[in-house]
């Protein structure tokens, strides 16, 4: 029943069909010399002077990369003030930066922002720093412990399910969140969503609706101590975060017992390749508030997308539906048969593909680099984005069609690895990625058994691309019993 429903951004200077498609250049744009360097064609203004003049209606940044990839092709450049920023949309170009030569490039800015939020957690932390709790974070998401959760997940769904009622409208991606709340806050800590659990919730949001302002205050961090109202508001949200995240660790140390949970297994975990010592409270902390986040909006967000596609798309929804009643007959999912719902993963393959939710990545050169035609300056920021790489027809025949038959094994080997990389890549790539792939499926499959979803009539689906891709204003639907 054709594509996915399209995003509503007003303004939009081309549609998302033209957006999507290869530059229409009959020969590559020539590479711009400037001071020694080589950089891909680009803006020939400083990036605030387009802002101003063609994308401040919008202020989404998904546009302004579709604008770049339309019109000067995989590899754009554009300054901001005297900072050069390469946008790389090739999936070679990906592989250089993350696999062939991380070793000359770090976090960018804006994930470097982050710390004021997540401190030095695995998603901010560079260098040795990120070895070392990579290292110690590791074997809290071992196989076998993770596996350990899929009951849990089965029965937080269950509940769930059965709360919902026929003709009654909901909004699923809120519903989504609950749920992975729920699950988060057994997995993370063993323990229900309490008022402690609430209270990271709605700190954590309060922080998030802060985001862009955060990220956009020119040296956020050495002015975090001004009486700047939204600075005041963050500081707020900060400290009240951690009087609840540093209590719950205190008392996980006081109990000194492995509830079965992350958070226990983080205070037991040591470097055993280097000093066998632990992590400290503020390291504890940080990771917490790390995986918090990773582990709940990441899977929230991709099963609220997946909702939308499943019912703009009822054929798809249809052979969903017949792969659970053969393989699950009747009774509810279970860990054993995740390699059985082949189906149910590309469904989800297929919807983080057109909404992942790690919509962009980025990293800063910290030494003169070369990268295929390009020599970039130290300093130089380096952007690409999985929304835009995804959705490339090169790889992608027909790209807005919601097709799940595209991550059948053999089409899979048919692209370059970096033509889809919704979890990231190299030795950063998410350490979480097999708990939330196990996550998502057995709640996609749990939820699919017992209803189908239809949209509520005029809604506006709008993207809203901060840390992750959210549906703006939700997804508004009516469940259907099977």
């Amino acid at each position: 029943m054709g594509g996915p429903l399209l995003v509503d951004l007003p303004d939009r200077p081309q549609s998302m069909e033209t957006a999507m498609a290869p530059a229409p250049q009959t020969e590559a744009l020539p590479v711009v010399e400037r001071d020694g360097y080589r950089f891909p064609p680009g803006l020939a203004y400083n990036l605030p002077l387009y802002v101003l003049r063609r994308f401040f209606k919008v202020g989404n940044p998904i546009r302004l990369f579709e604008y770049l990839a339309e019109t000067y092709g995989p590899h754009s450049y554009y300054r901001i003030g005297p900072s050069h920023v390469v946008v790389l949309q090739d999936p070679e170009m990906v592989r250089e930066v993350l696999i062939v030569q991380p070793q000359n490039f770090i976090k960018e800015r804006t994930q470097r922002r982050m710390k004021i939020l997540l401190g030095e957690g695995l998603i901010t932390a560079d260098g040795e720093a990120h070895k070392r709790q990579r290292r110690i974070v590791a074997p809290a998401f071992h196989r076998q412990r993770i596996q350990a959760y899929a009951g849990m997940m089965v029965d937080r769904a269950v509940v769930m399910r059965e709360q919902w009622r026929p003709g009654t409208e909901i909004d699923v991606a809120a519903e989504m969140m609950r749920l992975a709340l729920q699950i988060v806050a057994r997995t993370l800590f063993d323990t229900d969503v309490t008022s402690d659990v609430q209270r990271i919730n709605d700190e954590v949001n309060a922080i998030m609706r802060l985001y862009n302002f955060l990220v956009a205050l020119p040296r956020a961090e050495i002015l975090l101590n001004l009486p700047v109202p939204g600075l005041m508001r963050f500081r707020r949200a900060r400290r009240r975060l951690d009087e609840v995240v540093y209590r719950m660790i205190a008392e996980h140390r006081r109990s000194g017992k492995d509830s079965g949970d992350l958070l226990s297994m983080l205070l037991a975990s040591r470097d055993d390749e280097a000093d066998h010592s632990g992590m400290s409270n503020r390291q504890l902390r940080d990771e917490v508030l790390t995986i918090f986040l990773a582990g709940y909006e990441t899977v929230a967000n991709a099963l609220a997308w997946t909702w939308l596609l499943l019912a703009e798309n009822p054929d798809a929804e249809r052979r969903l539906h017949e792969e659970l009643d053969e393989v699950l007959q009747g009774r509810v999912p279970q860990l054993s048969d995740i390699p059985n719902l082949r189906y149910c993963e590309m469904v989800l393959a297929e919807s983080m593909r057109l909404y992942p939710p790690a919509w962009a990545m980025g990293r800063q050169a910290i030494r003169d680099v070369e990268l295929g035609p390009y020599r970039l300056p130290a300093g130089c920021y380096v952007f690409f984005s999985q929304y835009i790489i995804q959705r490339r027809a090169e790889y992608f025949p027909d790209p807005l069609k919601f097709d799940p038959g595209r991550f059948t094994p053999e089409q899979k080997q048919q692209r370059p690895r970096f033509a889809y990389f919704p979890f990231g890549g190299g030795s950063r790539q998410c350490i979480g990625e097999s708990f939330a792939w196990m996550e998502a499926v057995l709640i996609l499959a749990t939820m699919a058994q017992r209803w189908r979803l239809r949209l509520v009539p005029g809604q506006r689906i709008e993207v809203q691309p901060k840390i992750t891709l959210r549906p703006k204003y939700g997804v508004r639907v009516v469940p259907e019993l099977r």
